[in-house]
């Protein structure tokens, strides 16, 4: 399968997209003649998913879903971080104006992001952005440096980094005005395994403000 995926890649051209975008409007079509009418009516989704930018993980085949089930913001190694105002534009518009249910943060194991962060090379502008991983290392390193086998640690920090951006959006008045007025949201950890295709809950789902420590709690405004 892997083979049959690689050579695959190598036949992409640039009028391979285009042409493949018509034979998927024309099947679409053909199925239901007014789906584009329904896509184009308007989004409401009931998730805001914030994954990886690696090709391999998309949200929508991973989770079977379709277009517009789903609102996606994607980065290198899925890093959720305050001082993104990206990240928080696009928190702030999924919360307060499509009013999603529910937030993923979603990793996955072989992230080469977490895996640069593990290492020293410099690697350009990319590396302020990395420092993000290293630092969440600074907080977990008790138990990553008593991980001696290295894909067991590589894991274990993978996961820690979508702990911390569970965690991170918890301390956002974004979310911390929507639970106090009311709303139902709620904030999940997934890792998704390129070698079995399956996503693992990390269980740090997380509904309201009562576990945010009091330095983070702030006065929030409500409606």
């Amino acid at each position: 399968m892997c083979s049959k995926l690689s050579e695959r890649n190598h036949e992409i051209t640039y009028e391979g997209l285009l042409q493949g975008n018509k034979d998927w409007v024309a099947a679409t079509l053909a199925e239901d003649p007014t789906y584009f009418d329904r896509l184009s009516a308007g989004q409401k989704p009931p998730v805001l998913w914030i994954g990886c930018s690696d090709s391999r993980v998309p949200a929508n085949q991973i989770t079977h879903t379709n277009p517009g089930d789903i609102f996606v913001h994607r980065n290198i190694a899925n890093v959720v971080v305050h001082t993104d105002m990206n990240i928080l534009s696009v928190l702030d518009y999924a919360v307060n104006v499509l009013e999603v249910e529910h937030i993923i943060v979603c990793g996955h194991y072989g992230c080469g992001g977490v895996e640069a962060a593990l290492g020293n090379k410099q690697y350009g502008i990319i590396d302020n952005w990395l420092r993000n991983i290293k630092d969440t290392y600074r907080l977990h390193y008790h138990e990553l440096d008593l991980i001696s086998n290295d894909k067991k640690r590589f894991d274990r920090l993978v996961e820690l980094n979508v702990i911390e951006g569970v965690f991170n959006l918890t301390k956002t008045s974004i979310i911390q005005n929507r639970w106090t007025n009311g709303k139902k949201l709620g904030i999940h950890g997934w890792v998704y395994s390129l070698e079995t295709g399956l996503i693992r809950d990390l269980e740090v789902t997380t509904e309201s403000n009562d576990h945010i420590s009091s330095v983070f709690k702030m006065n929030v405004k409500e409606d």
